[in-house]
């Protein structure tokens, strides 16, 4: 249910105390020990997919759990209560293929919290209470690629994200959400289409929520794992004007204070913290008492630097009850009044304020300004474009300008291409970017791609002012400032009149909706000087006095132009261009300008221009006297090549030792000179009569394994360590032919090969994929089995394959004891493969006390990747090994010497379920069907394929992701692609060609319900029965508040109900038979799976014409096709087989009633499969109530029940429904 707007109310509340945040969700989970079957419950007894380890699942299978743990916390003292839905979007739930209860996890997760709010409301209201619907995350990232040899690459984008976001929203405001909260962020970009989606809901809802903000600082670098700093990532996302804003988890108390003093001094909202208890010890635990905690706590309150906390990972309700009694009597932080500033980022702020000196814009990648440039990206040579990005900034620049409007360029793409290749750079994306372009679809798919706060080029009312407003709303929204160029309706302004006059027009439209003036960055336009024409003699001129002006005039706003304008006629004499640009910004800068697209390269110092040369670019800059340009242009001959600064890059550390350039590159991520260096050691190393390999095994490793070092020690980050990985396995290409020739003359074999898996209930990978790639690199073949990966298929692969090590990887604590569970397994199993234990919550003392003695073989904790390839090679070794193994086996012996250690669903009876039948709460009066009785149709191909979902089509080829994510996915995109093209191309031939027909039969019908039975009638009277579908009820006991559903309880006393057959298959055995003769299998079953996927568009199709046709109960309906395949229309088709009807044979009573043979050229097998195989059938049941279920068991009583109802022997009837008994 909706809440009212309770904004003023937390305001005020936060104004007069601190208030408190509720503590760890899955800390206090763990506790119950639950196992697969607690996390299924009934409902999910059946599921595919592996369950454990999906917390918010619990809201519908455990609400008693969940309930519980919300209560302790509301107990203890929390305001504010979050909701139990961290991963309830669809990206993270597809990880348990549960993407279809997303919107009702949220909305119960939403409502548990809700209710026991309320309750605890109405005790004490002077102590009213929240509930914060929590978004969490994802388990994705927006802003870092996945696969290291593709660093422009992403497995999620940021509309995805916005879909998946809104879908939660929805959910949480729908169960009773008085707050959203954005926590745990770890990339930026994904906070951004949170707030994104946040913001499109507030327009759709016509109101808003209090919005809370918290990020997570991830290690010593004091950054987050998509590298920004704390300013950083407030000036980011500041511009949804969050009610709170802070920081949580990865981080204790004392570790976690100084970025809460830093958000504390910049923030002006309030300051909320909900840290860590302390840092995860050995075990993965956390060791903080609540006491230790609440002194921290107490301390921050005390400081004046906080208005809400709270916990997170390892906290209890006993942290929260005493941290509540430790603030109750401090007085909460003052929010401070922050000086308007034009706050900019990039991995690290930039702020330009009244103060700021002036900001250069560097201009060089621009492909309209830059031939070299342009050249560069439509060859696709994006390494040498990031290298002019970088020399951009070697050189000075500020603010990288980017664009990318070339008439033979797909100007789109190379936009998000390029800009995900630069968020992979850390020394170029630390700095803010623009995004240049006149083609706004450009400008949209950039800011997409940043998670700083970046500024759009440009934004104007050339086309009206509508227009401007609506591009303004969508910058702020994707937390952009503007550039403003001076170009109305009539065009652009080349007078200070027009310049003027078009700037206050602009800004006072921006101010009316609510956009910041600090954010606004007029371009009041240069023009090129000496040209000959007089008009333009006092372009500069005008421009000056423009920037003048609106310094005065429109305060708070900024100025910018593109310099290099000016100089235009002089293009190829550098040196004089370089002079005007220099005196043309002395001037301007002087009168107020506080930005300029320029090549940071090419500008003087105009104290150090030749005099003459001065006073001649003086003259005409302020256009002193009408003779000042032809005067230039005579001198300007005479004018020697200006200094070339754009001289590159530092290279003095090539003057360095070869090993040293090797480690230096490897740390910077330079792959420039990368093989040429690899080549020189491996020559000096075969000299001395050492292998290739030796090349890897020394300097290469060294580089290494001094990055796992500072990654380690927080002076280096994740985008940084990725780039190591790159440069480390170009090296290894090189070496490579070299390396098999040696083998080849020494006989020598592979290095090993190694299975690298996430455990179950555990979808981290980054780390794991790093590792795997730095295996790779030297030399071993990784058999990545990727995520959520269960024991019993690690060691299937591992004998499959024949691994020599096995790698497991899990971030969170549940992860250890599934890690354990893997080596007690391959003990059962007698396998003594190496096993390697790594991952956040992993370490030493754990893996020795834990998971050590459960196995026969060799257990070794892996600190992080850079060590992996050492501890590989010692194991693998055969002289090594027994020695490294021994040793292992001895300190783990010590360090356990030093530490002591630590059911099924209930039926009811048939008559109990349906006493709780479904009842509707709400008057209802069923739709009278526009056409009663059987009709049959002949739906166009065309028109199904619109309707096509593409997912399960991929499926059916063993590609395992949703449409269109698995085209980008970094296992199987390539292939993903490829088969979609192919199968694109069969789809076109299909239709045109007409290899298939479709055939449609359905029949609307008067119907009431008898318990699990729906009677269909003949006509209105009502009294002869045309059949009878035997239904089946659920029989698990359910939880207080839900029902035990039958599809019968959605029909009612004078009801109508549909039947319906379809098909796509027709003609295809012959076109099948020809493949397969030609020996085409793939053709053969690419059409196979394509009529496939065409008879589930034309049942689609049909329920689609149904509802808002021939029955007309949704004759308003207007849904996408994403939300068509999502089901998001009212009514439902069940299908005989599946879960709500898992009856098969009432396809038989289907088929008759519609005469499908006759009608549709349908017939049943005698399993009740259908043919051709590519149909569907089932029945429409219009009630909006109505909903999918499953009936995973039935008892004894309801099967013989339904064999009677059915006429049909026990015997026959236990075949039938063997799955549920």
């Amino acid at each position: 249910m909706l809440q009212p707007d309770r904004t003023a109310e937390l305001s005020a509340l936060l104004e007069q105390r601190l208030l408190i945040l509720d503590g760890a969700m899955g800390t206090m989970i763990q506790r119950h020990g639950l196992q697969e079957a607690d996390y299924r419950g009934t409902r999910f007894a059946d599921h595919p997919h592996d369950l454990k380890g999906n917390n918010d699942l619990l809201v519908l299978t455990q609400p008693a759990i969940i309930g519980g743990i919300h209560r302790a916390y509301l107990e203890a003292g929390a305001d504010i209560l979050e909701t139990c839905t961290f991963n309830s979007t669809a990206v993270s739930q597809a990880d348990y293929k549960l993407e279809p209860i997303v919107y009702e996890l949220n909305v119960q997760g939403a409502a548990l919290a809700r209710q026991l709010c309320d309750e605890f409301t109405a005790i004490n209201p002077a102590k009213p209470r929240f509930v914060a619907g929590v978004l969490g995350p994802t388990s994705r990232t927006a802003s870092i690629s996945p696969d290291v040899n593709d660093p422009g690459y992403r497995n999620v984008t940021f509309d995805a994200l916005v879909t998946d976001y809104l879908e939660a929203i929805r959910g949480l405001t729908d169960g009773g959400a008085d707050i959203l909260l954005v926590e745990t962020i770890f990339d930026t970009l994904n906070a951004k289409a949170a707030l994104f989606a946040i913001e499109k809901f507030f327009d759709d809802a016509g109101r808003r929520w209090p919005v809370m903000i918290s990020g997570t600082i991830t290690d010593a670098s004091g950054r987050t794992l998509s590298g920004q700093t704390a300013e950083a990532f407030w000036n980011s996302l500041s511009h949804i004007k969050p009610v709170s804003f802070g920081l949580n988890c990865a981080l204790g108390a004392s570790e976690l204070r100084q970025y809460v003093e830093e958000l504390s001094r910049i923030c002006d909202c309030y300051v909320s913290a909900h840290p860590n208890a302390g840092l995860p010890n050995a075990f993965g635990g956390y060791d903080e008492t609540p006491e230790m905690l609440a002194d921290e706590i107490e301390s921050w309150a005390k400081s004046g630097i906080v208005n809400i906390v709270g916990g997170c990972c390892g906290t209890s309700p006993d942290h929260i009850r005493i941290i509540a009694e430790r603030v109750v009597t401090v007085n909460p932080r003052k929010v401070p009044e922050i000086e308007k500033k034009l706050r900019l980022s990039g991995l690290e702020p930039f702020n330009v304020g009244a103060d700021s000196l002036y900001v250069n814009v560097g201009e060089r990648t621009n492909v309209t300004g830059s031939k070299a440039f342009a050249r560069m990206i439509l060859e696709g040579r994006f390494d040498d474009a990031l290298a002019v990005a970088r020399q951009q900034v070697e050189n000075g620049a500020q603010v990288i300008d980017i664009n990318m409007d070339e008439a033979m360029l797909d100007s789109l793409a190379a936009m998000d291409r390029f800009l995900k290749l630069i968020a992979s750079e850390p020394d170029i994306s630390r700095v803010p970017i623009m995004i240049d372009s006149s083609k706004w679809e450009v400008i949209e798919a950039g800011l997409k791609c940043i998670q700083g706060k970046g500024i759009v080029n440009s934004i104007s009312m050339k086309e009206g002012e509508a227009k401007f407003i609506e591009q303004a709303r969508l910058a702020r929204r994707y937390g952009a400032a503007v550039i403003v160029m001076a170009f109305d309706e009539k065009g652009q302004a080349d007078t200070l009149a027009r310049k003027t006059e078009i700037c206050k027009r602009a800004y006072d439209l921006l101010l009316s909706i609510d956009f910041p003036a600090e954010d606004i960055i007029f371009d009041p336009n240069i023009f090129a000087i000496a040209t000959g024409i007089p008009e333009h003699d006092n372009y500069a001129v005008d421009f000056i006095e423009s920037v003048r002006w609106i310094k005065q005039n429109l305060p708070h706003a900024h100025i910018s132009g593109g310099v290099s304008n000016v100089s235009f006629s002089f293009r190829g004499n550098d040196a004089v261009r370089e002079a005007i640009h220099t005196v043309f910004l002395y001037h301007a800068i002087k009168a107020g300008m506080t930005m300029g697209i320029v090549n940071a390269g090419m500008l003087g110092i105009y104290d150090d221009l030749e005099p003459v040369l001065r006073e001649k670019v003086e003259d005409v800059v302020l256009n002193r006297n009408p003779e000042a340009g032809e005067a230039l242009v005579d001198f300007a001959q005479t004018v020697k090549e200006g200094k070339a600064k754009d001289s590159g890059p530092d290279l003095t550390w090539r003057e360095q030792s070869v090993e040293k350039r090797l480690e230096h590159a490897l740390i910077k991520g330079i792959t420039d000179f990368v093989v040429a260096d690899t080549e020189e050691v491996r020559a000096q190393l075969e000299a001395e009569g050492k292998p290739p390999l030796s090349v890897i095994e020394g300097p290469l490793m060294n580089g290494m394994n001094h990055v796992g070092d500072l990654f380690g020690a927080g002076k280096m980050f994740l985008p940084q360590v990725v780039k190591s990985a790159r440069v480390m396995k170009q090296a290894v290409a090189h070496l490579l032919p070299y390396i098999e020739a040696e083998k080849t003359r020494t006989g020598l074999g592979s290095k090993g090969k190694i299975l690298m898996a996430t455990v179950k209930g555990d979808v981290h990978d980054i780390g794991k994929n790093i590792v795997g790639v730095v295996l790779g690199c030297n030399g071993y073949d990784v058999v990545d089995l990727g995520v959520m990966v269960s024991c019993d298929n690690i060691l299937k692969a591992a004998l499959e394959h024949r691994v020599d090590i096995i790698g497991l990887s899990g971030l969170i604590t549940p992860s250890l004891e599934e890690m354990a569970h893997v080596a007690s397994e391959m003990k059962r199993l007698n396998m003594k493969q190496p096993l390697l234990i790594g991952g956040a919550t992993t370490s030493r003392a754990h893996t020795a006390i834990k998971i050590a003695p459960n196995t026969d073989g060799a257990v070794v904790y892996v600190p992080d990747a850079s060590r992996a390839v050492g501890v590989a090679t010692k194991l693998l070794s055969v002289d090594q090994r027994d020695g490294y193994m021994a040793e292992i086996v001895a300190e783990y012996k010590a360090v356990r010497s030093e530490h002591a250690s630590r059911k099924g669903a209930t039926m009811v009876t048939l008559e109990e379920a349906r006493a709780n039948r479904f009842t509707w709460n709400e008057p209802f009066s069923p739709t009278i069907p526009n056409q009663l009785g059987l009709q049959t149709l002949n739906p166009s191909l065309g028109d199904l394929a619109l309707l096509i979902d593409w997912t399960p089509f991929f499926q059916s080829w063993d590609l395992a992701g949703r449409y269109p994510a698995i085209l980008e996915n970094e296992v199987v995109g390539e292939t993903a692609r490829q088969l979609f093209a192919d199968a694109k191309k069969m789809l076109t031939s299909i239709i045109n060609e007409n290899w298939l027909s479709a055939r449609a039969v359905f029949g609307l019908y008067p119907a009431s319900a008898e318990n699990e039975d729906i009677i269909i009638y003949a006509d209105e009277s009502r009294t002869t029965e045309l059949t009878r579908w035997v239904g089946l009820r659920q029989q698990h006991k359910q939880p207080k508040g839900r029902f035990n559903l039958a599809l019968a309880d959605f029909v009612g006393k004078r009801d109508y109900v549909g039947a319906f057959a379809v098909t796509a298959g027709h003609r295809i055995e012959e076109r099948v038979a020809a493949f397969e003769a030609a020996n085409d299998d793939y053709s053969a079953i690419m059409l196979k799976s394509l009529a496939d996927r065409l008879a589930e568009a034309a049942a689609e199709w049909l329920h689609l014409q149904i509802r808002t046709k021939y029955w007309g109960y949704a004759n308003d309906e207007s849904f996408t096709n994403s939300e068509l395949i999502n089901e998001q229309y009212k009514g439902i088709r069940p299908a005989p087989g599946y879960p709500a009807c898992p009856d098969h044979t009432a396809k038989r009573e289907l088929f008759a009633l519609l005469d499908a043979p006759a009608n549709a050229g349908m017939l049943l097998t005698e399993s009740c499969a259908m043919m051709p195989a590519a149909a569907v059938s089932g029945f429409y049941i219009g009630h909006p109530g109505a909903t999918y279920f499953a009936i995973p068991k039935i008892g004894r009583d309801q099967l013989e029940d339904w064999a009677a109802r059915k006429d049909m022997a026990i015997k026959d009837a236990e075949y039938w429904l063997a799955p549920l008994l």
